[in-house]
């Protein structure tokens, strides 16, 4: 992982904790087959790729609310971390 993208993306996302939380999401997503929301001459990992794309705001995270996390069935949360969802732009 790049250290400049990682502090980067910290300047969008400044809680440690969402930020991982946003990158293993989108990371899951990458290797499953999405494509990337940023263009790239280089090979990059799919952890520079997220972290890119939250860095230059291709990806938003809105925190659940206690209510949506009951209706989605969710076990409750420990953390702000856990309760994120994220949107492409």
């Amino acid at each position: 992982m790049r250290d400049d993208y990682l502090q980067n993306a910290l300047k969008v996302i400044d809680d440690p904790n969402i930020l991982v939380n946003v990158v293993s999401r989108r990371v899951k997503q990458l290797k499953l087959g999405n494509r990337p929301l940023v263009i790239s001459l280089e090979k990059l990992s799919p952890e520079d790729i997220a972290l890119r794309e939250i860095a230059e705001r291709k990806i938003t995270y809105q925190l659940a609310t206690p209510e949506e996390l009951a209706r989605s069935g969710h076990a409750p949360v420990r953390n702000a971390a856990q309760a994120v969802h994220y949107h492409a732009v």
